[in-house]
């Protein structure tokens, strides 16, 4: 589902702020992967969600999703295949609309968009459907403004937006490291019930080492811009936070004697 192959990107090139952000990455996503990828800071995990929603461009190298190359695509012709949830909660809504409102421009993802033709009794039911599954209440308050609504369940609604038409592949960006811990939990536990009910190929970077282990059936090191673990299967299921933790370090040695 997705395929990216030698990537490189360098953030001001031949100055002396210049940042090999991206080193050579290749991975490959089958149809229906939940893959956590962590890395200390500077790893380059924002950058390489960025290349594949095709934020920044690529230097060299490809990304393909479900077999088309989307290399040269711009971000906003990618948006068709890609849903997105990012680490602020109030990025991915607009506050001064209804949730209602929010909702049906993401149902029309891949339409002209626009509200002219009303939002009929048949997309409200399917809206309040949808809501209920968060458990949040929203589905009683379809018509309030949603920037009145609170950290957590703006990040819940986010993701339910950006999962309504499935999409190819789904990116979370830290998409939980501005909540209370309750909250994070809650919309945590409302991402996997998502990411299992459609089968979902989902990329979701993450800082906390235990959520890492606890989702997906991949877990993704990188350090410097590269991948330098892959863990999946048995192996994934019977990790510490401490196999985790000397993983990383033996990796990061590797990587400093192979500069």
């Amino acid at each position: 589902m997705l395929e990216v192959r030698n990537l490189y990107k360098t953030f001001n090139a031949g100055t002396i702020n210049e940042k090999k952000a991206i080193n050579g990455l290749s991975l490959t996503l089958e149809d229906g992967d939940f893959v956590t990828v962590i890395g200390g800071n500077g790893a380059g995990k924002s950058t390489l969600l960025n290349l594949v929603a095709g934020v920044f461009p690529v230097d060299d190298g490809s990304i393909t999703i479900d077999g088309q190359d989307v290399t040269r695509l711009p971000e906003h012709k990618r948006a068709k295949f890609i849903g997105r949830v990012f680490q602020d909660p109030m990025m991915g809504t607009a506050a001064t609309m209804g949730i209602e409102e929010n909702l049906a421009l993401a149902y029309r993802r891949g339409q002209a968009r626009g509200l002219r033709y009303g939002i009929n009794n048949e997309e409200r039911k399917l809206y309040r459907e949808k809501l209920a599954i968060l458990g949040l209440g929203l589905e009683d308050r379809l018509t309030s403004k949603v920037g009145l609504l609170s950290g957590g369940q703006r990040q819940a609604l986010t993701l339910l937006m950006s999962t309504l038409k499935k999409p190819k592949l789904l990116l979370l960006d830290e998409h939980t490291a501005a909540l209370d811990p309750k909250t994070a939990a809650k919309v945590l536990e409302i991402t996997e019930t998502i990411v299992r009910r459609d089968k979902l190929t989902t990329l979701m970077i993450t800082h906390n080492m235990r959520d890492a282990i606890a989702h997906g059936n991949r877990l993704i090191m990188m350090d410097s811009g590269r991948i330098v673990a892959d863990i999946r299967g048995e192996e994934k299921k019977n990790l510490t936070v401490q196999d985790l933790l000397d993983k990383f370090h033996v990796e990061s040695d590797r990587m400093l004697l192979s500069e």
